[in-house]
């Protein structure tokens, strides 16, 4: 395998959220959340919650390659909630949660799920790019944010603002009509976008925490070509370099309103021979 990582936490010295590992023919990404602001119920923290879910799905998905990667994922989310519900409350709102993104090759083709708003990027031996990614978080947050993105990131309205957007955005969490997303719940995996495509049509897998994707779909600098494009010719690093070189440049939030002036980035690309 010739895999590329970079992961960089929101600010020096913060806890870095994310997650991502690789194994012979199988990586993982996961991106960690909680709610802003509030307790998680969970006296380990939300970046033990997305390591160790992810450690968990990389081992179980090469432990058992017939096994779909949804029932790996349900499988592994059981696990990590055993390890901890009798010393944490998991029935709490700001319980940790993550996105997932698993890529597995079998049978010759590339097993894929995705669960949460990080993004699989796909890249095909004529250089087009195909970006999957769930949507329905995305599309939940569109219809509550407005009065958040109408103000100043970092300000105390914004982070009052920010508050209840959140609270509104957990009422809708795993269930019908809201997003799904990794938790105390293994029933989220059968919500996941999964499929496969054939090996041979790939040149490279990247999968990126939402963080690493500002670039093409929070702050249109480039696109998904384009972003593979800085992958080829200078490395994950320098994506991330340039993605907090654009938010130092709009530190308020009024060029691109968004939640969190800096977020945690992290790139994983997997060149296919």
């Amino acid at each position: 395998m010739n895999v590329a990582l970079a992961s960089l936490p929101a600010e020096p010295g913060r806890e870095n959220e994310d997650f991502a590992a690789a194994a012979a023919g199988a990586a993982v990404l996961l991106d960690g959340a909680g709610v802003a602001g509030a307790e998680t119920g969970c006296t380990h923290g939300i970046a033990w919650f997305s390591s160790t879910l992810g450690a968990l799905l990389l081992s179980s998905i090469t432990a058992h390659p017939a096994r779909p990667l949804a029932d790996c994922l349900a499988d592994s989310i059981r696990v990590v909630r055993s390890l901890h519900e009798a010393s944490c409350d998991l029935t709490y709102r700001a319980s940790p949660t993550s996105t997932v993104v698993a890529v597995r090759i079998g049978a010759g083709a590339l097993e894929y799920l995705v669960l949460g708003d990080s993004t699989l990027l796909l890249a095909d031996q004529d250089g087009k790019a195909t970006a999957i990614t769930d949507q329905r978080l995305d599309e939940v947050g569109k219809r509550l944010r407005g009065p958040v993105d109408a103000l100043a990131t970092g300000s105390p309205e914004h982070a009052a603002a920010l508050a209840q957007y959140r609270d509104a955005l957990t009422g809708l969490r795993n269930r019908p009509g809201g997003f799904w997303i990794a938790g105390p719940d293994p029933q989220a995996a059968e919500h996941a976008v999964t499929g496969a495509v054939p090996l041979e049509s790939l040149a490279s897998v990247t999968l990126l925490s939402d963080g690493a994707t500002r670039l093409v779909d929070s702050f249109e600098l480039a696109t998904w070509e384009g972003l593979l494009g800085v992958l080829d010719s200078s490395g994950a690093d320098d994506l991330i370099r340039r993605v907090r070189e654009a938010e130092a440049d709009d530190p308020d939030g009024q060029r691109w309103p968004r939640g969190k002036a800096r977020d945690d980035a992290t790139v994983l690309q997997w060149r296919l021979s």
